[in-house]
């Protein structure tokens, strides 16, 4: 899988975040129930990357595989993957912060 998969998760997030008010209220179960899957996804995926990176880097140590740049592109996409994931996580704490300031 490519660095592309957790760029379009990022941008399904987006959307999801963009939809109006009005098509919330109408699909306000399926609209929560996708962006969460969305985020379990983008978390399983940025596990599965880091365990691929922790492989290669044994491999590598064993020296069962001398070629350092399939480590070199582990280690990228699970570092990528990690940042897209804690940007994530920080939109999402900020937007609830802000959500819990508000004055009703």
């Amino acid at each position: 899988m490519s660095l592309i998969a957790p760029i379009n998760k990022i941008q399904g997030l987006e959307a999801g975040f963009q939809k109006t008010s009005a098509t919330q209220k109408k699909e306000s179960g399926s609209t929560f129930e996708e962006l969460y899957q969305s985020a379990i996804g983008l978390l399983e995926e940025t596990n599965r990357y880091t365990h691929e990176a922790e492989e290669a880097q044994m491999s590598y140590m064993l020296g069962l595989n001398d070629n350092i740049v399939d480590l070199m592109v582990a280690q990228n996409k699970a570092s990528t993957s990690l940042q897209y994931t804690v940007a994530i996580r920080n939109g999402i704490l900020d937007a609830y912060k802000e959500l819990m300031q508000m004055q009703f």
